[in-house]
């Protein structure tokens, strides 16, 4: 049995580790006695996309995408309907598909399950043709997808601020669906798509979320207070959104969204404009992917986190009733003076 031959597509810019350090790593657990290794740096978006088609066209037996989630549905989006596989080492600052998979986070754990080359034969889904490997969706989780992409910055807390001050702002939409020649309507925060269980940071919209059952699982979260969301934000770590009384989920093949006006979808989360239609897919076994056999616990710090998520939501409720509060005292100044004013006139008149 011959040599593998294995590419890695590393994108030198994206995601929040340098990648050095990761080349270096590379012989290291890759044994040149069993594989042929190439590594090829991006330079420019998109660049990921084409050196992937390239690499399938040769039959390059696994791709592998180095960097953030951009970089992996660049690489995913041109090995669909190949015979090369998906390979993952995630840099980025959310890394869904690699967590849903149990790819470890840490550059040598992820070569270590790159090395046993463990392949499986997995779905992925579109949206208005558009390939997704986790998750897409429409409403409030788009609107922080294009305010995360604009922030040049980063990161979790990066994309807690956005989530926490967009949320004070948004305002859900009324959508209609259809699904199994079944139609609904439904006034919406958002409707999540998903082929994966996560958004990325072990937030959880899909919890029972599989990639090889034929099926995506749809979430539709209605709206709620600003009393009830730390308990929403809650759910969606420790993986029981679906129990959220504003929380309705199926599985489907295909959905078609209809909305009143044009806006943004994000796909595993990257932002882009469409119009009032959507049409979400399923595409069953589409695409092979380097997998880990041995499902690992995922470790989450779930108290810190929410700790620190609670008290940023904390401060903006406090900066919220500040406002409200300055508000409500104008306003009864002002209906004070007018009173006064009436008042006076009536005097004068009688």
């Amino acid at each position: 049995m011959g040599k593998k031959s294995v590419s890695f597509i590393i994108n030198p810019i994206s995601g929040t580790r340098g990648k050095d350090s990761i080349v270096k790593l590379i012989p290291e657990y890759l044994n040149g006695d069993l594989f042929e290794v190439e590594m090829i740096f991006t330079e420019r978006s998109g660049h990921a996309a084409q050196l992937a088609e390239e690499a399938a066209a040769k039959g390059v037996d696994v791709v592998v995408a180095v960097g953030g989630d951009g970089t992996v549905n660049e690489v995913a989006r041109s090995l669909t309907h190949t015979s090369s596989a998906l390979g993952i080492i995630p840099c980025g600052s959310g890394n869904g598909l690699a967590r849903h998979l149990f790819i470890p986070i840490n550059p040598v754990g992820a070569l270590k399950i790159l090395a046993e080359c463990n392949i499986e034969r997995l779905d992925y889904g579109k949206i208005n043709g558009r390939p997704f490997f986790c998750t897409c969706g429409v409403g409030f989780d788009a609107f922080v997808s294009q305010r995360f992409a604009a922030a040049g910055k980063r990161g979790f807390l990066t994309y807690v601020d956005n989530t926490l001050k967009g949320g004070l702002s948004y305002k859900p939409e009324t959508y209609q669906i259809n699904f199994d020649g079944e139609e609904q309507t439904h006034e919406a925060f958002l409707i999540a798509c998903a082929n994966a269980s996560q958004y990325g940071n072990n937030v959880f919209i899909a919890p029972a979320a599989s990639m090889n059952d034929g099926l995506m699982d749809v979430t539709i979260l209605e709206p709620f207070n600003l009393l009830e969301a730390p308990q929403v934000v809650l759910q969606l770590l420790n993986k029981t959104i679906d129990r959220n009384p504003h929380a309705r989920t199926f599985q489907c093949r295909r959905l078609h969204i209809r909305r009143d006006r044009p806006g943004v979808v994000h796909f595993d989360g990257d932002p882009m404009e469409c119009g009032t239609d959507i049409d979400v897919e399923l595409i069953p076994q589409g695409i092979n992917v380097v997998v880990n056999p041995k499902e690992q616990k995922i470790s989450v710090p779930l108290l810190s986190t929410f700790t620190d998520i609670y008290n940023n939501m904390s401060i903006e409720m406090d900066r919220l009733r500040e406002n409200l509060t300055h508000d409500i005292r104008q306003t009864n100044e002002r209906i004070r003076h007018i009173n006064a004013e009436l008042l006076r006139k009536l005097r004068k008149e009688s």
